[in-house]
């Protein structure tokens, strides 16, 4: 009996971990979050202008909600990157909505990697963001935060609901124009009146350029 027990463990520790989802690598020893991203185009030909940028990543036209205001697209579902930083030890908050509200949760770093020479570099978020009328590059002392999804009703005459971002397709926002993401910032409605954020074409790659958006705790 006591043979099987051990040869029974043994099968058990030989079963390999379950593989992340395509377009999501975790790295447990360095705590990070890797997506796959493109580098999305700040004008939709079914618009007339361009938009300031109000989110970090969302899915791409015709799915993604923010399509036209975000930095990158991705192609993965939101919930599993919520699952992906609960898997680093990190919680959800609460994410923010609309006016007098604010982002709770663990304090995340959201890093770009993009295409560099013959290699790569990474560069923190706020350095491919700037105000496009005083050039100033978006504020250090921003942060982000992992707030998890608020939960939304695909069919508003029953009870179920689902996790809203993988409706949305938003993965990070800047400003609390939804509570359907992942991440957010410290930023509300107030300073979305007068910080109007643009992409910095001179540190970000061209459009469609493939990416990694790389997210992992602060500290």
């Amino acid at each position: 009996m006591r043979h099987l027990f051990v040869v029974g463990a043994a099968a058990l520790l030989a079963v390999p971990a379950a593989a992340d989802p395509a377009g999501i690598k975790v790295d447990k020893d360095k705590k990070t979050v890797t997506v796959d991203a493109k580098v999305a185009p700040r004008k939709l030909e079914k618009y007339d202008q361009i938009y300031p940028i109000e989110v970090v990543a969302c899915w791409a036209d015709p799915k993604g909600k923010k399509a036209h205001e975000t930095v990158v697209t991705i192609d993965v579902m939101p919930s599993d990157v919520h699952k992906a930083l609960e898997s680093l030890g990190l919680k959800p908050g609460k994410p923010a909505m609309g006016e007098n509200s604010v982002a709770e949760g663990p304090e995340v770093k959201v890093s770009l990697e993009v295409p560099d020479g013959g290699g790569t570099k990474k560069l923190s978020i706020h350095r491919f963001l700037l105000d496009p009328k005083t050039k100033q590059p978006f504020p250090r002392d921003v942060k982000f935060k992992f707030t998890g999804s608020a939960p939304v009703k695909p069919d508003p005459t029953k009870a179920d609901t689902v996790y809203g971002a993988d409706v949305s397709g938003t993965l990070i926002a800047i400003y609390p124009v939804t509570n359907e993401t992942v991440c957010q910032t410290t930023l509300t409605m107030k300073e979305e009146k007068y910080l109007k954020l643009e992409v910095d074409t001179a540190v970000l790659p061209k459009e469609g350029t493939p990416v990694k958006l790389i997210i992992g705790p602060a500290k």
